[in-house]
Parts: structure tokens; C-alpha cells; sequence
């Protein structure tokens, strides 16, 4: 008797067993050992005479990045439905927020790490992770080229990855202006290796300014820190840098203390100016009062590796001033692996990745982008005005009436968000308030142009939402519940109707919901931007930051690092040792 027949005739003595079918038989022969599994014959008939089916081909979902949009679209995936395969330079999650705070050693790089494979090995199915650099995106075939960083080892570096659905989360580069020498003599602030950078290069300036064979000109320049840009980044640098000599290296330093300078460049005419006006003013005095130098209004022409050239605005001057580091912060751009691909589907004219509001690359329906390396581009309500009308015109009268309007307002506002946007800008209470006439009475009905004059400024109010990891997050949460339920919401479509079609849209499109912002500015004091136009300063707000940082950690390990290394800052101060 074979091995073979006999399994086959084994598998059918236990047909009419469905729990005995599932057991291992265990067979000795000559001393060795045999497992085998009674169903595992692709070639045996079923207990119902059936042949065993072939289950359906998951979808391929490639993932592109592991910062913050691409990680929630990971952490909220059910990678059981599809094929997920993760592409990133980088085998980790970084929480950038608190890249200031590495600088100085208020907190260690790798309290504010998770290992993505950590992250990944915790979803419900199997999702594959590549450390390689994603370098280009073919749209038309369907496929991403990617090489791996690490080149020491042997084994070819290339490859490439097949996909059904793409995300595309690699975020932004720092955007330099093409300003000359910035490249070559700037610290950027964007990674935690960045970070890491600067904290070597702040002791380095110390160092180099203690040795005896430097006059004291030159002692200046190597302690001069200046930061190009007034945003949170720059602000909490600054602060930070602030703080590390005011708290520890005063003490360790005493011969330089009184040579050192920190200045702030910005071009606008406040620092902070996203935020509220009584937020940049506070922002402004505290640092007037800790000695920070701000120069607003000043545009920087040029960095050398000795002197930064800057062009006052009001003066129409150029003036140089020396440095011994430059940390520039002033905002992101395209990556090119993202220009390049903008290029194949005919976004070359555009600053930006550009995406509908369900997150959609405009020009590739399978490709998805999300976070910092896209922008979102809200359909102004003028573009459907005449379908709108249309839809709500149920009578075909030629003229809308208010309760005609009320049917389709819901929609209009889920559809498009600057509705609600320019009512509250009016201080309307509802849509119907804006069919008024000019005295204010309110119109029983209006015809086509009656309604476009309505609904004429509302586009005034499209907005985009800013490069941060709170809209990332957000977008990625968002994404991943969709890719979730994508063929149950085929039937019972849950998004706002199609007034160009019929139907509706399959989901509701992506709405940002603010949560407030924070600004640390040192001393133990921050600022806070936070929902209903609440503003709150001062030493309280720090310690609201502390908790809520701790809090949106990403796992409970580097939550319990952070505070450890806080709770260390405090007892010991920071770390200044050069490793």
C-alpha cells in the first residue's frame, strides 16, 4: 500500500465524521516520523461531493510611508480583506511633534519611535513590510518601483510591487525657496536623524567656542543660533534651545554665557501667525523678555557656511549676519518621487498632489493620497449650480421654492463644506436665510439666477487644511474605514447625492474636525489654540500639553518613555553629552 492511497482511503473512512476529519494521524515508519492532515488532498471530494472552492484573490493595497497618515491608515485597516504590503525608507513611526524636544535632550530620539512591524503585528490579518524608498510610480502599468537603503549587504536592491489600490503617504520635503546655500549650510528639522543633528552640532558650537586659540568675534559667531521661520516648529526650537542654555549648559559653560544669541527670522510681520492674534503677541513679548532676538518682516537672500544675507522688507536693505548654526523651518514641499508622478496623470501645473474630497488622486481612481504630500481640492458649488436647481426643482416649474430648497440642503452641505463655512461667516443660523432679497425679507421662491446671486460667495469660503500630523491622522482613520466597508457600502450607499448623475455618492466625503493646536514657548509656559475660540497661556497650558502629548502617543512603551523622560529633565536636567 502507498502512502498516497493509504491518506485516501483514510480521508474517506472518516467522511462521515466531520471531528475526526480534522485530526492528525500519526504514522511510524522505520523509526521516523510522519504528520499529515486528512483534508489536504486538493484532489478529495468534499463531504457534500463538491469539488473545494478557490477563495476569490484579495485586492493588493500597497501602502507608500509610515509617518502619520500612512500609520492610521495602518492601525484602522482590516488587513484580513486585502493583500497589504508597507514600503518606507524607515521602520518606524515618529511622533514629530516632539522633534524640538530631541534637539536639546528634553526627550531621547527613541522615546518617541515605535518599530512599524510593532504596529503592524497587532492588526487582525498579515500585512508585509519592505525598508526600501519608493522612486517611482507607474499609473499606467499599475506598479511602484522601489530600492532598498541598504547597501552592504548582498542581494539585489530593486524590486517592484504590483497594486490594485495604492495609498500614497510620503509626506513633504522641506521647501527651501531654491534660496542659494541653504541645502549645504541649514539644518532641517524634519526627521528624527535631523534632531539627532542639530543636538550634536548645538555642543559642537559650545566646544568650539571654549578652545583658547578663538577670539572673542569669533566666539560670537559660533554661538549665534539663528532659526529661519516663525512657525510652531521654529517657535519651539528656539524655546527649547532657550531653555537648554538657561537651565544646563549655563552651568557647564560659564566662560561663554554671556556671547550667546538666539534670532528668529521671519518673513512675515508676526511670528505664529496661524494662530490667534493674542497667542503671537504673547509668543512676541515672552521672547522679548527671555532675550530671544525676532526680526519680522525680513526675507533671508542667501546662507554661506560663516554669515546669513537677509533683505529687510520696510528698508529695501541687505545685511549679513554670522552664525554658527541655522536650523531652517519654513514650510514643505513636493517630494520628487511625488512630482514625478503628478507628471504621468497631468498635475504637472500644480504646486501640490491634488485629491477630490474622498481622498482620490484627481486623474487615478485606484490611487489614494493622504497627509502632507497631497491637498485636498474642494468642488466649488458654482460648478453644479444648474444641476442643484435641477435636482431640487422637483416640478419642473422653473422656479424653487424654500421647501424645495430644504429637501436637498443636507446634501449640499455634507457636498460641499463652504456652505456652512460662508453661513457662519454671515452669522446665519440656516441655508434657507441666504434666499433673501436685498432688504433682508425672505423670498417665497427664486428662479436659476436668483439662486446662483445666493449661493455667488460662497466658494469664497474653500479652504485647504494645513500641512500637519492632526490632518494626516485624521485622513488616514478616514481612509481605512472606507477601504473597511468598501463592497458592504456598494449597496446601501451612505454619502450625499449625485447632483451630476444619479444616485449617490458611495461615502461621505472627508471632513477635518479641529482639536486645537499648542505652542510651546518655553519656561514652562505654552499656548493653546483650542475649539469655540478658546485661548489659553500661560504655566497651566504647559502642563495641558504634557497630558495631551503623553496621551496621543502611539503605543503605551513610548508613552511611558516620554514621561520618564520628562520626570528625568526635572530631577537631573538634560543630557548635553555628544554621542
Amino acid at each position: 500500500m502507498t502512502i498516497l492511497s493509504f491518506f485516501t482511503r483514510a480521508s474517506k473512512a472518516f467522511h462521515g465524521y466531520p471531528v475526526a476529519s480534522k485530526l492528525l494521524v500519526l504514522c511510524t515508519i522505520s523509526g521516523g516520523g510522519l504528520v499529515a492532515y486528512s483534508e489536504s488532498q486538493s484532489g478529495l471530494s468534499s463531504p457534500n461531493g463538491g469539488v473545494n472552492q478557490i477563495e476569490p484573490r484579495k485586492k493588493k493595497v500597497v501602502v507608500l510611508g509610515t509617518g502619520w497618515a500612512g500609520t492610521s491608515f495602518l492601525k484602522d485597516l482590516d488587513a484580513s480583506i486585502y493583500d497589504v504590503q508597507v514600503v518606507s525608507p524607515r521602520n518606524y513611526f515618529a511622533f514629530t511633534p516632539l522633534l524640538p524636544s530631541v534637539t536639546c535632550g528634553t526627550v531621547e530620539a527613541r522615546s518617541i519611535v515605535e518599530p512599524v512591524r510593532n504596529i503592524i503585528k497587532k492588526r487582525r490579518g498579515e500585512i508585509q513590510f519592505f525598508e526600501a524608498e519608493c522612486v517611482k510610480v507607474d499609473a499606467t502599468s499599475k506598479k511602484v518601483m522601489c530600492r532598498s537603503n541598504i547597501e552592504s549587504l548582498v542581494g539585489n536592491d530593486e524590486f517592484s510591487l504590483e497594486y490594485d489600490y495604492l495609498v500614497v503617504a510620503l509626506g513633504a520635503q522641506v521647501n527651501t525657496f531654491n534660496t542659494p546655500g541653504v541645502a549645504e549650510n541649514c539644518h532641517f528639522l524634519k526627521e528624527v536623524e535631523d534632531a539627532q543633528k542639530i543636538r550634536r552640532s548645538v555642543i559642537d558650537c559650545f566646544e568650539k567656542a571654549c578652545l583658547p586659540s578663538l577670539s572673542e568675534d569669533e566666539r560670537r559667531a559660533n554661538l549665534h543660533f539663528v532659526i529661519v521661520g516663525g512657525g510652531p516648529t521654529g517657535i519651539e526650537f528656539a524655546a527649547e534651545l532657550h531653555d537648554h542654555f538657561e537651565e544646563d549648559l549655563v552651568k557647564l559653560y560659564p566662560a561663554v554665557k554671556d556671547l550667546v544669541k538666539i534670532t528668529v527670522i521671519q518673513s512675515g510681520d508676526h511670528i505664529l501667525n496661524m494662530f490667534d492674534e493674542r497667542i503671537s503677541s504673547f509668543a512676541e513679548l515672552k521672547f522679548a523678555r527671555d532675550g530671544i532676538d525676532v526680526q519680522t518682516g525680513c526675507r533671508v537672500v542667501s546662507v554661506s557656511d560663516k554669515e546669513i544675507m537677509m533683505k529687510i522688507k520696510a528698508k529695501g536693505e541687505t545685511c549679513s549676519i554670522p552664525h554658527g548654526l541655522v536650523v531652517w523651518s519654513t514650510g514643505v514641499g513636493t517630494r520628487p518621487v511625488v512630482r514625478d508622478f503628478m507628471e504621468q496623470i497631468g498635475q504637472a501645473n500644480r504646486r501640490i498632489l491634488a485629491t477630490d474630497e474622498w481622498l482620490r488622486v484627481k486623474g487615478c481612481d485606484e490611487v489614494y493620497a493622504i497627509g502632507d504630500c497631497a491637498t485636498i481640492v474642494q468642488r466649488k458649488i458654482m460648478e453644479d449650480i444648474s444641476n442643484i436647481f435641477e435636482a431640487a426643482d422637483k416640478d419642473k416649474s422653473g422656479v424653487l421654492t424654500v421647501s424645495e430648497f430644504q429637501d436637498v440642503i443636507d446634501d449640499i452641505i455634507v457636498r460641499y463644506p463652504q456652505v456652512e463655512l460662508h453661513l457662519k461667516s454671515k452669522h446665519l443660523t440656516d441655508v434657507t436665510d441666504l434666499l433673501r432679497d436685498s432688504e433682508g425679507n425672505e423670498l417665497k421662491e427664486v428662479d436659476i439666477e436668483g439662486f446662483k446671486l445666493a449661493l455667488s460667495q460662497v466658494d469664497s469660503q474653500r479652504k485647504s487644511l494645513p500641512a500637519t500630523a492632526q490632518v494626516a491622522a485624521q485622513q488616514g482613520s478616514y481612509l481605512s474605514g472606507c477601504f473597511n466597508r468598501m463592497e458592504q457600502i456598494k449597496e446601501n450607499p451612505e454619502g450625499p447625492r449625485r447632483f451630476r448623475g444619479s444616485g449617490r455618492h458611495l461615502f461621505r466625503p472627508f471632513q477635518y474636525k479641529h482639536f486645537g493646536q499648542f505652542a510651546p514657548l518655553g519656561g514652562e509656559q505654552a499656548a493653546a489654540e483650542l475649539p469655540g475660540d478658546w485661548v489659553s497661556m500661560g504655566h497651566s497650558t504647559q502642563w495641558l500639553w504634557y497630558s495631551v502629548y503623553a496621551s496621543k502617543q502611539v503605543s503605551w512603551r513610548t508613552r511611558m518613555l516620554v514621561v520618564s523622560d520628562w520626570t528625568r529633565k526635572f530631577i537631573f536636567g538634560r543630557d548635553s553629552s555628544r554621542i
